[in-house]
């Protein structure tokens, strides 16, 4: 019998930390490394790249989900993503434009509602845990100027 509800995205999204993907451990998730794909960026594959997509392309394929676009053969995808996602940046981009983003970028697992559907995971980033904390700067309590005021003075 299939899973799910009367439509594809209908109930809770799947949780890694539930009692059922504990009696089935991991088997069921993707878990992709943290620090991501550590390979160059494929070649544009598409007409004339600005200097904004091929910031924006440089920086996606060090994804983690760039390892899945890679296997799968994604590059011009991923290329018409970037180009619809720099354009959606730009302050007068239609609510369709941006819109066409977000269901591109779900269809590339770059949300979260999207890789918890695909039952993928990143794994924790075991170089987070040691580095030291950011110094904490000390701020100055708002609370602090105020003064207190009687009623008839």
């Amino acid at each position: 019998m299939p899973r799910g509800g009367a439509r594809s995205r209908s109930g809770p999204p799947p949780d890694p930390n539930s009692a059922r993907s504990e009696r089935l451990g991991d088997k069921d998730w993707l878990t992709l490394p943290a620090e991501g794909r550590s390979a160059p960026a494929p070649e544009w594959p598409l007409t004339d790249c600005t200097s904004r997509e091929a910031v924006i392309w440089e920086r996606w394929w060090r994804k983690p989900e760039a390892l899945i676009w890679e296997i799968d053969g994604s590059e011009d995808y991923v290329a018409l993503t970037v180009r619809m996602f720099s354009e959606a940046e730009v302050e007068k981009a239609s609510a369709e434009n941006r819109k066409t983003v977000r269901m591109m970028m779900a269809d590339l697992y770059l949300t979260r509602d999207a890789k918890e559907r695909a039952r993928i995971k990143i794994a924790a980033d075991d170089l987070a845990a040691k580095r030291p904390a950011a110094p904490v700067e000390d701020v100055d309590d708002p609370r602090d100027r105020l003064s207190v005021v009687n009623g008839g003075d």
